[in-house]
């Protein structure tokens, strides 16, 4: 058995200590690798980051009322009544005597984007006064929270580093919309950072939408309490809505577009695979064949067959493991943190969010790099492994 093991690793290394003679053919297999690694890392960022934008909205401790049968805030509708009965739910956080909830609107806008100048659907919020204390994560960064009853709106800070016209001091005017922008702020990072937020009674006079609302967002007393609250909206005779916890809400408006980007990313990256195998198989049948007359020469001296395949393997999983902490790497520099905005396609709006090069990423890319090196490397081992031996040693 130790007889055996130490053949595998003599052989392997030097198999391993010999990769500098073959270095043009062993560089073009890392970079082959390290490219589909950094597509796959890379592309794969992107439903990461939408993901943690959209879903880092949502809170346990709250829940969401909109419309029965609405998947979206956008195609929500509730009179000013309702939001009222809603607003006398059992479960409802009181803060004063008042229950902790606020109706809010949403609506769309064209803004153009910093980088192309092209349109893109920017959603505005309409506010109320609890708005700002139900969500005890935002925090105003620059200047100052609009004041309620005025044209003064507040943008979360992706949306103003993604689009223009919605910079601190300035005024956006849409139809009979006009707004003045007198405040920055964040919510860590969530989707609500994509937006503006601006006094509801002055986009419900503006788009001559009446007393209506698209939502109510409620801080429940506990997480406990949902339940309770739910089962009293639902069967309440004066309503028609559904209540949500704010995270599966959240959760349920990411999967059209998290799938759709994993799918992208998976079929580029497995094409690109491909490539890479075909390029590792290349340029380990050069080392095999380089090394015929060496291979041949420690099997006549009787090193064993298994020894000879495992130290082709080796070698080409080393090169497989250099390309992919290469393209790991590169991903990482290049990628993470990186702001862009997108389409969500449950809202038609678009959501500023980050690149997140995170460590199952980086970690699934070397797998794909190991992978990738496995397959490339095994039929090259075989040969090596069934050279006869005489035959071998008359090989130049």
């Amino acid at each position: 058995m130790f007889r055996w093991l130490g053949q595998v690793v003599a052989v392997t290394l030097v198999s391993i200590r010999t990769i500098p003679q073959r270095l043009s053919s062993s560089v073009v297999a890392v970079i082959g690798i390290a490219g589909v690694v950094v597509v796959l890392v890379s592309v794969l960022s992107i439903g990461v980051g939408f993901k943690a934008a959209v879903q880092g909205t949502g809170s346990p401790n709250r829940a969401i009322v909109l419309r029965n049968g609405s998947q979206s805030e956008m195609t929500s509708g509730l009179t000013g009544p309702e939001t009222d009965i809603v607003k006398q739910a059992p479960g409802i956080a009181q803060s004063g005597g008042r229950p902790v909830a606020a109706a809010e609107m949403f609506v769309v806008v064209d803004l153009p984007k910093r980088s192309t100048g092209t349109p893109a659907n920017v959603p505005i919020r309409g506010i109320e006064a609890g708005s700002l204390s139900i969500r005890p994560e935002l925090k105003i960064v620059d200047g100052r929270a609009p004041q309620l009853g005025t044209n003064e709106a507040m943008v979360g800070r992706a949306a103003q580093h993604q689009f223009a016209g919605v910079d601190l001091g300035a005024t956006y005017t849409t139809g009979q919309l006009s707004l003045k922008i007198v405040g920055v702020f964040t919510t860590n990072g969530s989707s609500a950072e994509s937006e503006i937020w601006c006094d509801s009674k002055v986009l419900q006079g503006a788009y001559r939408r009446g007393n209506s609302y698209q939502s109510v967002l409620i801080q429940l007393d506990s997480p406990a309490s949902f339940d309770n609250l739910k089962n009293w909206l639902t069967t309440n005779p004066q309503l028609n809505v559904e209540a949500k916890r704010e995270q599966e809400f959240y959760a349920g408006q990411t999967q059209v577009m998290t799938g759709l980007i994993d799918s992208i990313g998976y079929t580029i990256s497995v094409l690109m695979a491909l490539g890479a195998i075909f390029g590792a198989v290349l340029t380990m049948y050069t080392a095999v064949a380089t090394r015929t007359r060496e291979i041949a020469t420690l099997r006549a001296l009787g090193f064993n067959t298994t020894s000879v395949l495992v130290s082709v393997v080796g070698e080409s999983l080393v090169l497989a493991l250099i390309g992919g902490a290469a393209g790991a790497a590169l991903a990482y520099i290049g990628f993470n943190g990186y702001e862009t905005s997108t389409m969500n396609f449950s809202s038609f709006s678009q959501i500023a969010f980050a690149f997140h090069v995170t460590p199952a990423l980086l970690t699934q890319g070397l797998v794909w790099a190991l992978m990738i090196g496995f397959l490339g490397g095994l039929f090259p081992a075989i040969r090596a492994a069934r050279l006869p031996i005489s035959s071998a040693l008359r090989e130049l």
